[in-house]
């Protein structure tokens, strides 16, 4: 999960030296974050039931992650190694093919890998724990990470933030490559019988092609499985689309446009949300979804999250800079507790299509499910160009005007509150209790026999 992690989270913080560091402008700039997740969105189902329908002597995960973590690792070297003496055009364009090298790497690593969570346990409770767990871990990658920006905008170190990036690129792309290649050499999935699968061949092409889009649409049939995916999609897609605006409010709004006064205090922010996350959220969701049910813990962490986000307008203030922290508790339920309890509730979505196909798909599952996460991530992406060409930021202004910047703050805030507040209501509805969940265990156990898990 570091690795699953790391590489999003790393990436985040290089895309500003695209803006900053490389002239790049924030129009392209939000064209460079859709283009490339949307490539990655739409091969995540492709995938799904590809890993699904595999045979192997490794399992029908494994191999799929072992390649994917070194396509995506070397690619991410590849694709930072821009300089600002070359056209905007010419980075723009090396940036877009190479990125969607590196997404397309992502989708055959991180599709089976989720997969491969799904299926690690039949418990209601302890999928819960297995996610929190590799949640905690995952975030570690986000304390990380933002000491990159440091890094990156060190003068001691790098002449420039470009140089910055290729060098931390190589340390980066490889060592999340390291990380990702450990499940594929030490996990082991359930066995699934052959019978239950497809023939992939070129002679059963068009066969597949019509069992893989009939399971398209089978999957986004169930009802429960659906709001989880408009839920995250909402959630996810404006966490998103401002997440990138901390930076900038902090070096323009907080530090008038002087990175280096700005030191240290991006880096906090980024660290501390996630230790928020890994010591207060993550703990209290677990607890709370074991005693109030998983629909009413998400609904209750999300209502905090927005009383976080709302703090953020007054807890921005250049003369008190530490009061930026006050919030960052509250905020961290957002994301903490979308993922902790979205990924323990599709594993139970997972049993519900058991139960009505006679097929373990967690694959398929687990590609749309993220297909949904990317997609919100390349809208995002676009967004994010497009607030701020609106706000009127100008990428080679250091200083930006006063309208520019209330602009950012005021987005920073409602964007999240909005998206969170109809995923609230997207939820309300969900219906897949602990009680049905473990009637529809007892019954597939009835069908077929209980079943080993790794």
């Amino acid at each position: 999960m570091l690795g699953n992690q790391m590489f999003p989270a790393a990436l985040a913080i290089f895309m500003v030296v695209l803006v900053q560091g490389l002239g790049i402008s924030p129009f392209l700039w939000g064209i460079l974050f859709f283009v490339p997740r949307l490539v990655d969105a739409l091969t995540d189902p492709f995938m799904g039931f590809i890993s699904d329908n595999t045979r192997s002597r490794w399992g029908r995960r494994r191999p799929y992650i072992f390649v994917g973590a070194v396509i995506s690792g070397i690619s991410y070297v590849v694709m930072w190694q821009v300089y600002p003496e070359n056209s905007e055009l010419y980075n723009f364009t090396y940036f877009l093919l190479t990125s969607i090298v590196f997404y397309i790497g992502l989708t055959i690593f991180s599709t089976p890998y989720v997969a491969l969570g799904y299926e690690m346990s039949n418990d209601f409770h302890e999928r819960t724990r297995l996610m929190a767990v590799a949640q905690w871990i995952g975030q570690w990658a986000w304390v990380i990470v933002p000491w990159f920006w440091v890094l990156i905008y060190d003068p001691a170190m790098f002449d420039s933030a470009a140089e910055g990036a290729r060098v931390l690129s190589v340390w980066v792309g490889l060592g999340c490559m390291c990380l990702a290649i450990v499940p594929a050499l030490f996990c082991k999935s359930p066995p699934v019988r052959n019978e239950d699968m497809l023939q992939l061949s070129r002679e059963k092409f068009g066969e597949n092609l019509s069992s893989f889009i009939s399971g398209f649409v089978d999957t986004f049939r169930n009802v429960p499985f659906r709001r989880l995916c408009v839920a995250t999609f909402l959630v996810f897609n404006a966490f998103n689309t401002v997440a990138g605006f901390s930076w900038f409010i902090i070096v323009y709004y907080m530090n008038n446009g002087d990175t280096a006064a700005a030191g240290t205090w991006p880096a906090w922010f980024g660290t501390l949300s996630a230790l928020s996350t890994c010591f207060l959220v993550i703990p209290i969701i677990t607890w709370l979804s074991q005693h109030i049910g998983k629909r009413k813990t998400f609904l209750v962490s999300q209502a905090v999250s927005i009383i976080g986000y709302a703090m953020f307008w007054w807890c921005f203030q250049p003369e008190r800079p530490l009061l930026m922290f006050l919030p960052l508790p509250l905020f961290a339920f957002g994301i903490g507790g979308l993922f902790t309890l979205m990924m323990s509730m599709t594993a139970d979505v997972c049993d519900l299509d058991e139960l009505r196909t006679g097929s373990r798909r967690e694959g398929t599952f687990a590609a749309i499910y993220w297909w949904m996460v990317k997609f919100g991530f390349a809208i995002a992406g676009l967004l994010s160009g497009l607030i701020l060409t609106l706000v009127g930021f100008d990428q080679e202004a250091v200083v930006q005007t006063p309208s520019a910047l209330a602009g950012l703050r005021m987005a920073y805030i409602i964007v999240p509150t909005v998206g969170t507040t109809l995923a609230m209501l997207v939820m309300l509805g969900y219906d897949l209790t602990e009680e049905r969940a473990h009637e529809i265990r007892e019954q597939l156990e009835e069908r077929r026999g209980k079943v080993a898990v790794a």
